[in-house]
């Protein structure tokens, strides 16, 4: 099997390992552009390139797959198999048609749900118990083509994003080594997805990091472990902007019980807690426990070194 390979991050890096394992031949790696990478801004190649590198495959990072440039170096390279995992792009139609046996994605999620961008992260901020891979015959549309198997994966009560991404690159990996041979010789059929159950998953913006504190406990520990890697989840503390990320539901009900025997019933937003290495914050209906922050102007730290510098009584505040 001749395949081209088209992917980007840790989870086309994953799947790709997995090709090159089970002595597929990878003619072409195709991924995005190296893009500039933390404070330094340091130009980063994507994990699809690294491991094609090291693999002695070739590697092309075009800007657009929309030109005939494109369509003729693909059709050139006469694949059976164009395979794609998280490329960032979709195919246009005269691509699609090039391989012998079409182009194949593997998506994360159980589709029809979470068709697009960012199904892993929004799984996970709607409090989902479970998601999944799909292998899926790829069409011109944003994930809509034809379901050919998949594979359920649990959402672990306190996953973050990048964890729950490399569980579903290892199920995903498996499941596509499993497919093909089925695929390839007819015996798993193609079924079209139910288009009136669909659900979309578009790219996260910057504006979903803002923690609005009066909101479910649940929802905003979902929404900081979501966005703990990109563009992560922030508030206001003493004027400055306050990274979150990691925080769980607090289970001890006495730290909101002690609170209101002193003070009262607090706001949401409220520090509850601040010491010895707890630092609570009240939600809209319970406490939420803060793990590792960092201040705008200091470095990255776990709670039980800085929870003391948080006084009780005093609010955060919802980001502008």
């Amino acid at each position: 099997m001749r395949v081209v390979f088209m992917g980007t991050p840790e989870l086309s890096a994953t799947v790709l390992g997995r090709l090159i394992d089970e002595k597929y031949d990878v003619v072409l790696v195709v991924t995005q552009p190296d893009k500039p990478v933390g404070r330094k801004m340091i130009l980063t190649a994507p994990p699809a390139k690294v491991k094609a590198a090291e693999n002695g495959i070739e590697v092309w990072q075009p800007t657009s797959l929309r030109t005939d440039e494109a369509i003729n170096r693909i059709a050139s390279l006469a694949p059976d198999l164009i395979i794609t995992a998280a490329y960032g792009k979709i195919l246009p139609q005269a691509m699609l048609d090039i391989p012998k046996y079409g182009c194949l994605n593997v998506h994360g999620s159980l589709l029809p749900q979470y068709r697009g961008a960012a199904p892993v992260q929004r799984a996970i901020m709607d409090l989902n118990e479970k998601t999944g891979v799909t292998i899926m015959k790829m069409d011109a549309g944003m994930d809509t083509g034809d379901i050919l198997t998949q594979t359920e994966v649990a959402i672990r009560p306190r996953v973050h994003t990048p964890e729950l991404m490399a569980e579903l690159a290892e199920a995903g990996a498996e499941l596509l080594i499993k497919t093909i041979p089925g695929y390839i010789s007819g015996e798993i059929k193609p079924i079209p997805q139910n288009h009136n159950e669909a659900t979309m998953s578009p790219p996260i913006g910057k504006e979903e990091g803002k923690i609005r504190w009066n909101r479910p406990c649940a929802a905003i520990s979902a929404q900081i472990r979501a966005l703990s890697a990109w563009p992560g989840a922030s508030t206001i503390w003493k004027g400055g902007r306050l990274k979150i990320y990691d925080a769980c539901p607090s289970e001890d009900s006495s730290i909101l019980d002690g609170y209101r025997n002193i003070y009262g019933e607090p706001d949401p937003g409220t520090v509850l807690v601040g010491k010895k290495g707890v630092l609570a914050v009240m939600c809209e209906d319970a406490p939420l426990l803060l793990l590792e922050l960092q201040p705008s102007s200091g470095k990255r730290m776990k709670a039980i070194d800085c929870a003391h510098n948080f006084e009780v009584g005093a609010k955060m505040e919802d980001e502008p």
